[in-house]
């Protein structure tokens, strides 16, 4: 590694040479501050900003006709933005619907989807997925009369970081009805294999769903190639959409037939009948059909705005310049902080790197209080993680070196000793 790669210069090289760079003029980024904790929530844009005033402006000037009038009526609103995010997934239009919340979504799934029957009553998981899907998958088998003990199996981690896709596919025995996996595990930021654990899946009569929320945004995903049954995800974080926007969620057409919505509601009813009132359901023919109730119009909103940069863009880009600005900062971490302690806990290889980095340290909630106390907000996770986010749209390479650098002064100058080493309520 030459002396050059170590410098602020060659960071400045890159950034002029950043096929993406004009979209950081897109979003609202604190002056003196660098945001990586885009894999939490992104940042504002200016298109979501007006996306968001569009639509209060046609609640002002149509009242209830907004439904069927205006630019983007809002009767269809769901269905155009779930048109948008199909690329985004690898799906075709009709598989996709921006509807509920991350665990909502999932809740819809199992409700549909899980049905055990003979030896097949259990569902498969993994130790290291967020904690919301192993509550709604407890929940689902609750509801079913299923012992949790029993019947949620959890594939163990080797390294209590990454999973091999081979323990999990040993785990697909002839009891596992429906497996629930991460695409990108939340902490690690691992890529799992999602078409060989599809055909996996599939070979031993099991359906799949993932969760995206890690992915989307940040890597491509071709799950109508790749067979994939079912997906759901957040759209707050890579994809920008703000606090609380509306979920995506994704059917392989070939369960359209199967669709009868486990938890159903009015907007899960086909759009010519739905102001017919009648008390029997006739649903829709997509994945419309997994919808409950009237979209949240005001959290969708933003989707609208952030969508245009991603089709401008396209993932491939994207994806190209992320995995260079987490290449870089490992190089970078490797050259400056190796003596300080830190573990390098995400994937080195591209083919499993997600978006972010992962560091371990013992230090680490102390370490991010620093961070932040100097303008850089990082992630925290119990109990020594500390989760670096560069995204691709709005961050830069010498954001990447400065971070580094700071990271090295408050470890030179001991500036973490000045906090408490444990978390804030939110962390």
């Amino acid at each position: 590694m030459s002396d050059k790669t170590l410098s602020i210069e060659y960071a400045r090289e890159l950034d002029r040479k950043d096929p993406l760079k004009q979209y950081r003029e897109e979003f609202y980024i604190k002056p003196g501050t660098i945001y990586f904790d885009g894999n939490s929530l992104g940042l504002l844009s200016k298109r979501s900003e007006k996306s968001l005033l569009d639509m209060l402006e046609s609640w002002k000037e149509f009242g209830i006709d907004g439904w069927l009038k205006g630019d983007h009526p809002w009767y269809y609103f769901s269905e155009k933005l779930g048109e948008k995010s199909a690329p985004l997934v690898g799906a075709n239009p009709e598989e996709v619907i921006i509807t509920g919340s991350t665990t909502v979504n999932l809740h819809q799934i199992l409700s549909t989807f899980f049905k055990p029957e003979g030896k097949r009553t259990k569902i498969l998981a993994d130790e290291l997925n967020f904690p919301s899907d192993i509550y709604a998958i407890k929940s689902q088998l609750r509801i079913q009369r299923l012992s949790p003990e029993e019947h949620l199996i959890q594939v163990k981690s080797r390294d209590g970081q990454t999973l091999l896709e081979e323990d999990i596919i040993t785990s697909m025995t002839d009891e596992v009805a429906i497996a629930v996996l991460p695409s990108v595990l939340y902490r690690s930021g691992q890529i799992l294999d999602m078409e060989k654990l599809t055909k996996a899946a599939h070979e031993r009569g099991i359906l799949i769903a993932f969760d995206l929320c890690h992915s989307i945004g940040s890597i491509p995903h071709a799950l109508s190639d790749w067979d994939v049954d079912f997906a759901f995800w957040c759209t707050y974080k890579h994809l920008n959409g703000g606090p609380g926007a509306v979920g995506g969620l994704y059917v392989n057409k070939k369960h359209f037939k199967n669709a009868d919505p486990g938890l159903a509601g009015w907007f899960s009813s086909k759009k010519e009948k739905q102001f017919d009132m009648e008390h029997d359901l006739t649903r829709a023919s997509d994945a419309g059909s997994l919808q409950i109730g009237t979209p949240h119009l005001l959290s969708a909103a933003p989707l609208l705005g952030s969508l245009s940069m991603f089709e401008e863009a396209g993932m491939n880009q994207i994806r190209e310049k992320s995995l260079k600005l987490t290449e870089y900062f490992m190089t970078l971490i490797d050259a400056e902080l190796k003596k300080f302690n830190f573990t390098v806990a995400n994937p080195r290889n591209e083919q499993q790197r997600g978006g972010h980095i992962f560091l371990e340290h013992e230090e680490a909630a102390r370490i991010c209080k620093a961070l932040k106390a100097n303008g850089v907000i990082p992630d925290y996770r119990s109990p020594n993680g500390i989760r670096l986010a560069p995204v691709a749209l709005y961050n830069t390479f010498e954001e990447v070196w400065q971070v580094v650098q700071l990271l090295k002064k408050i470890m030179e100058e001991e500036e973490y000793k000045k906090f408490e080493n444990k978390r804030d309520v939110v962390a």
